[in-house]
């Protein structure tokens, strides 16, 4: 890493770090004076006035709580849209890596609300209808509701709702394809279709990833990733096409992007996490948890103090249970489980890279870590207690270090 692209990687995070200190010290405030001000249960009276003129009496709970759904992610994404404008036009694009206009930027904001709304209230007012006339054992009935749903939007996110977002296009025919099928081949993954997508249209920043459930797996790798498709690294004449209305067109003095065989390598370590069984265990760790949640859920929902704490004297709204429940009774329980998952995820992707290694891609692999490193200018230098806490992937250099043994060889 020459000195200039380390200085360059220590300001940028820096600024990404300053940035999550403020926006999280204002994420606290507000959420305090929310609960000191009676935020919730006002918002809970507005809702039921709304509903009550759409002709829904106090009765129709489900209904006042989707308004109160609406308005509360309504205000949430009015609230969070300076943090997010400053951080996309601001300290992104302040480090290169931002690629949309404000109008893309709006366009896209306006897109995913619309796009949550349509999938969060339906799925919530059908948990709320299962938790209403489940009976005892509703906990049961609300935790195979919500499995059922996240296998459903797992299958469906990357065919039906990504596109709305981003262009998807079949990886041409050429050797990336076939070299991708064959080590596919070799270790038995199903592979039906491998995709490429525009992330350039949205930042520099790369990626890739594979989903899919038994027979049917598709990886998709962002542009960003292919140094011979990166639209980053194509010059575009004056006068030309190059540059449309949603997009910036910057090109770099430096190429972004892996070769094939880095592609390969990074594909080999996603891979690895199928191969190794890791995504069916996160799966289950996390449904157990949901469960776990369900459970004493439905422990607690009878105390009336918890509402009372939080303002609501008279009712006890199921939608309000929930949120009281699993947003602040579970804090210090979800804190202690998002650090045992940090530690077990950190396992994984040395695992995975170990995965890697085993199909002869350690030297490929430690040069690609190295280019991804660079080109999203992660900074290799982190404290151990902190990265303990925080990093979901190791270091750059603890992973090199597993890596240079078998790159050596």
């Amino acid at each position: 890493m020459d000195s200039e692209t380390f200085e360059k990687s220590r300001l940028y995070q820096l600024d990404k770090s300053t940035f999550s200190f403020w926006s999280g010290l204002y994420s606290e405030l507000e959420g305090t004076l929310i609960l000191l001000c009676g935020g919730i249960p006002f918002l809970w009276n507005v809702s039921g006035q709304i509903s009550g003129r759409a002709g829904f009496e106090p009765e129709y709970e489900i209904a006042q709580s989707l308004v109160f759904l609406l308005l509360a992610t309504l205000f949430s994404a009015v609230t969070g849209l300076p943090w997010s404008l400053y951080n996309t036009f601001v300290i992104e694009e302040k480090h290169g890596f931002n690629q949309q206009t404000l109008g893309f930027f709006f366009k896209d904001a306006i897109k995913k609300f619309i796009v949550t709304q349509c999938i969060l209230l339906p799925v919530t007012s059908l948990l709320l209808y299962i938790i209403k006339i489940g009976g005892d054992y509703f906990f049961i009935y609300a935790w195979l509701f919500t499995l059922v749903v996240s296998l459903v939007l797992v299958t469906i996110y990357a065919d039906y709702i990504a596109p709305l977002f981003d262009k998807f296009i079949p990886l041409p025919e050429g050797e990336l394809k076939q070299a991708i099928e064959m080590m596919a081949k070799s270790i038995d993954f199903p592979l039906t279709k491998v995709y490429v997508v525009e992330g350039s249209k949205r930042s520099s920043h790369s990626n890739a990833y594979f989903y899919g459930f038994f027979k049917n797996k598709r990886i998709v790798l962002f542009d960003t990733l292919l140094e011979d498709y990166s639209a980053l690294n194509k010059e575009h004449p004056e006068g030309g096409d190059g540059e449309d209305d949603d997009t910036k067109s910057k090109v770099k003095n430096k190429k972004q992007g892996c070769k094939n065989e880095e592609v390969l390598a990074v594909l080999g370590h996603e891979l690895g996490h199928w191969k190794l069984g890791h995504t069916i265990k996160n799966i289950v760790i996390s449904q157990m948890n949901s469960f776990l949640c369900f459970f004493l859920f439905a422990v607690l929902i009878g105390q009336k103090e918890l509402f009372a704490a939080f303002g609501f004297y008279e009712t006890q709204p199921t939608l309000i249970g929930l949120m009281i429940i699993f947003q602040f009774i579970f804090s210090p329980y979800n804190e202690v489980l998002s650090f045992c998952l940090t530690v077990l995820s950190r396992r994984f992707e040395f695992q995975a890279d170990a995965f890697a290694k085993e199909l002869g891609k350690a030297k490929d692999l430690y040069s690609a870590l190295i280019k991804l490193n660079k080109d999203n200018l992660g900074f290799p230098v982190s404290d151990w207690i902190f990265s303990m806490w925080h990093y979901s992937h190791p270091p750059l250099l603890e992973r090199l270090q597993a890596l240079k043994d078998a790159k050596q060889d």
